[in-house]
C-alpha cells in the first residue's frame, strides 16, 4: 500500500431475507383467499343476525335467530346429532385406524398391499360409498340376507328407516370410509419410532401393552393430535353421506346442523337463519379443534 493511504474498511451488506420487490405475485392469492374465504364468511356471519330471505329488504333481528335454534325439539336434535357423528367418527375410525397400523406396520409380508386395499376407499366419492351402502342396508339387502343366513332374524330391520337405528346407519358408513386415511396418519408416525427402544422395552420385561403406552403412544402423539383433529372437522360438517342415504330422515332422526344450513337457507328460503346455524357450526368446530389441541399437545409445550 503506498504510503499516507489508509485503507478502508467496508462491512459486507446483508441481503434482505425477504426480497419485497415482487410481493405483489402473491397479491392475486391474496386477494381470492380475502375475497372467497373472510369476506364471505363475515357477510354470512352479519346476515346471521338479520331476517334476510336471500332476495329483497331484510331486517335487524339480533339474537333472534339463536334462540330460535336452542328453542326448537328439532335443531336440539341436530346439534346432538352432529356431536354424536363427529365424536363417535373419531372414536371408531382413530381406534380402528391404529389397530390397522400396527398390524401391518414392519411384519407382515403383504402389508403394501394391505395398505392400498385398506386405503381405498378414502378415494371414493362420498355420494358413491353412500349410495353402496344405501343398497346394504336395504331390508332384502346383504346385511338383513348375511343375518338371516346365520339364524338371526330378529335382528333383520329397515336400518335406514327405523329412527333408533338410522344414525348409527350413517356413523359405521362414514367410519368405514374414514378409516384408511387416519391410518395412513398413524402409519408415517409409526415410521418415526425407533425399533432398538421397542426391543429394549421388551427386554426390561414391557408388554404389548406397556411398550404401546410408555414407547409408542408417547412418540406418535404429533400423529393423534392431527388425526384427531382432522377427524372432529371432518365429522362436525358431514353432509353428503347423510343427504344420500336418508335426507335428514326418518323424521328428522338424521337431521344435523350441516343439512339443516342447507335446508333452512337453499330450501326453505330462510337465509339468515340458514346463517345464524351456519355460525352456530363454525364456533362449534373452533371450539372443539382448540379442545383437541390442548388435550392431545405435548408437556413440553
Amino acid at each position: 500500500m503506498p504510503p499516507g493511504r489508509h485503507r478502508i474498511r467496508t462491512r459486507p451488506t446483508k441481503k434482505p431475507l425477504i426480497n419485497y420487490g415482487h410481493w405483489w405475485w402473491a397479491l392475486p392469492a391474496i386477494v381470492l383467499v380475502v375475497g372467497v374465504h373472510y369476506a364471505a364468511t363475515l357477510t354470512g356471519g352479519f346476515f346471521a343476525f338479520t331476517d334476510w330471505t336471500g332476495l329483497g329488504r331484510w331486517n335487524w333481528v339480533g339474537f333472534e335467530n339463536f334462540a330460535r335454534i336452542f328453542s326448537d325439539g328439532k335443531l336440539t336434535l341436530a346439534v346432538w346429532n352432529t356431536f354424536l357423528l363427529a365424536i363417535g367418527s373419531v372414536v371408531l375410525t382413530n381406534v380402528v385406524g391404529i389397530l390397522f397400523a400396527l398390524g401391518i406396520n414392519r411384519t407382515l409380508k403383504s402389508r403394501y398391499i394391505l395398505r392400498t386395499l385398506l386405503f381405498m376407499p378414502v378415494v371414493l366419492s362420498p355420494l358413491a360409498v353412500a349410495y353402496v351402502w344405501k343398497f346394504i342396508y336395504q331390508f332384502d339387502g346383504p346385511l338383513n340376507g348375511f343375518l338371516g343366513l346365520i339364524g338371526l332374524e330378529s335382528w333383520q330391520k329397515t336400518w335406514l328407516a327405523d329412527p333408533n337405528w338410522s344414525i348409527w346407519a350413517i356413523l359405521v358408513t362414514i367410519a368405514w370410509q374414514s378409516t384408511g386415511f387416519t391410518m395412513v396418519i398413524y402409519l408415517a408416525g409409526l415410521a418415526s419410532v425407533p425399533q432398538e427402544v421397542e426391543e429394549a422395552a421388551a427386554i426390561d420385561g414391557a408388554g404389548v401393552w406397556g411398550r404401546f403406552w410408555h414407547v409408542v403412544l408417547p412418540s406418535i402423539r404429533p400423529s393423534v393430535a392431527i388425526a384427531t383433529t382432522l377427524g372432529i372437522v371432518q365429522g362436525l360438517r358431514i353432509f353428503d353421506q347423510i343427504y344420500a342415504l336418508t335426507g335428514g330422515g326418518p323424521a328428522g332422526a338424521t337431521e344435523t346442523l350441516a343439512t339443516q344450513i342447507y335446508k333452512q337457507a337453499f330450501q326453505l328460503g330462510q337465509f339468515g337463519f340458514g346463517s345464524a346455524l351456519a355460525l352456530v357450526l363454525t364456533l362449534v368446530i373452533l371450539g372443539f379443534a382448540v379442545l383437541q389441541q390442548y388435550l392431545t399437545r405435548s408437556p413440553k409445550d
